[in-house]
């Protein structure tokens, strides 16, 4: 069977979660939870998932926390599959088990394997001439084990319909990357914002790259909405001139840093709106507009509707 190419579409995206015994609750969270939050962000259901096991009996994470699946993996199918196992995955790469994998594979258009997912993709065929990665513990013994994959020691490897990443904090990683190239970057960015994800700690890694310093300009935007700080000192902070960071943001966003810095603004008023009963003044004081009627004109602009019809719109408890 031909694998399906990796869907955009404006209905949803359809996850499986196939859980092994003693998988990572962290793992599976990282995973999880920003899909969620898209689909809360959004207001649409963007994502729905399918939780399943192997035989679909009952799993017990690392922790001990036992789940229930919805279904066994013989009979999951769906857009994207995500192999989610931890310790012990060993246990996992009999030629039973990996003949399900491959099966299932064909019933997905994405395998992504996640923690030491790359081992049990690996046994099963699905990374033969592919490039992955795994948990960091494991990389050395997964590359000498398994030589027709190339091993690259990166956080996120996507090559084509099998992605690949490393311990639970890459999963966040992963599911984010998703997110952008389905919806774009500005709901990343609401995502990646409502876990405090890439939060600026005043100063950068040795030698960052690029993508740290964009990273780190959005985090210093989102820690100052209320009082909006000026695009060049922006720069300096990150070690950037106002020239490379506006073609970082192009290249990584394709928008401009101001652009950028009004719609995570404009995402707070939103919040605000839906959640508080801050008035609309308060709320454009709040996210660094002196007029709110110049943030009423930019809201509109920005998500088709006025404040008051947003917080009318809000979801009634």
């Amino acid at each position: 069977m031909t694998p399906r190419a990796l869907p955009i579409t404006p209905m949803f995206m359809q996850i499986t979660f196939c859980l092994y015994p003693r998988f990572s609750n962290h793992c599976l969270a990282n995973a999880l939870e920003p899909l969620r939050a898209a689909n809360d962000l959004s207001g649409k259901p963007l994502y729905r998932w399918t939780i399943v096991s192997p035989i679909g009996a009952p799993v017990r994470s690392s922790s001990g926390i036992e789940i229930a699946p919805d279904m066994s993996l013989e009979v999951a199918e769906g857009d994207t599959l995500f192999v989610m196992c931890s310790y012990g995955h060993d246990a996992f790469l009999g030629p039973a088990q990996t003949a399900s994998l491959r099966r299932a594979a064909g019933r997905h258009g994405v395998v992504a394997g996640l923690d030491t997912g790359a081992y049990v993709m690996a046994a099963a065929g699905l990374l033969s001439g592919r490039r992955a990665t795994v948990h960091w513990d494991e990389f050395d013994a997964f590359s000498d084990h398994y030589p027709d994959v190339t091993a690259v020691s990166e956080r996120v490897v996507r090559d084509g319909n099998r992605w690949t990443c490393g311990g639970a904090t890459t999963a966040f990683d992963l599911v984010l990357d998703l997110i952008e190239e389905q919806h774009g970057a500005s709901l990343r960015l609401e995502v990646a914002g409502l876990f405090m994800h890439g939060e600026w700690r005043g100063k950068l890694p040795n030698r960052p790259s690029g993508e740290a310093r964009v990273d780190a300009a959005v985090a210093l935007m989102r820690r100052h909405v209320r009082q909006p700080q000026k695009l060049p000192d922006i720069a300096k902070a990150v070690g950037l001139s106002p020239r490379r960071l506006e073609a970082l943001f192009a290249e990584r966003f394709q928008d401009s840093p101001r652009r950028v810095y009004q719609d995570i603004r404009l995402t707070e008023a939103k919040r605000l709106l839906t959640q508080t009963t801050l008035s609309v003044g308060e709320i454009a004081a709040r996210c660094g507009y002196e007029d709110p009627s110049a943030m009423g004109r930019a809201f509109k602009t920005r998500f088709t509707m006025s404040p008051s019809e947003a917080r009318q719109a809000r979801p009634k408890h």
